[in-house]
């Protein structure tokens, strides 16, 4: 699978799963699934979610917390980018990065 039908196909799950939601909220149902998770304020806080939830929910973000630190965020980060053709320029990457590092790293070193 090439790397924009990855991401397309991330997007569809997403979208698929909120539309699902909204359904039952609408209908007056309970809601199917827990309130989306919201990120800690912070400088690039309003990018890294701009940018990540193109192709994954940022629910994926404080659950990989705890085994995460800075290089580790990096890495990701590059892969999401070469791999699955995030479209996040180096100086965006930078910005998440910084906010990912100072508000999402669970594991020293």
């Amino acid at each position: 699978m090439s790397r924009s039908r990855g991401c397309l196909a991330a997007v569809l799950t997403t979208l698929a799963a909120a539309l699902a939601a909204f359904a039952t909220t609408s209908q007056g149902g309970t809601p199917a699934a827990a309130e989306p998770t919201e990120l800690r304020d912070g400088a690039g806080r309003d990018l890294t979610v701009g940018r990540c939830i193109i192709c994954h929910s940022v629910e994926y973000i404080p659950s990989n917390a705890p085994a995460m630190n800075r290089a580790a965020w990096q890495k990701t980060i590059q892969k999401m980018k070469d791999r699955f053709g995030a479209p996040i320029s180096d100086d965006e990457a930078k910005q998440i990065l910084d906010y990912l590092a100072a508000n999402y790293s669970g594991k020293s070193g």
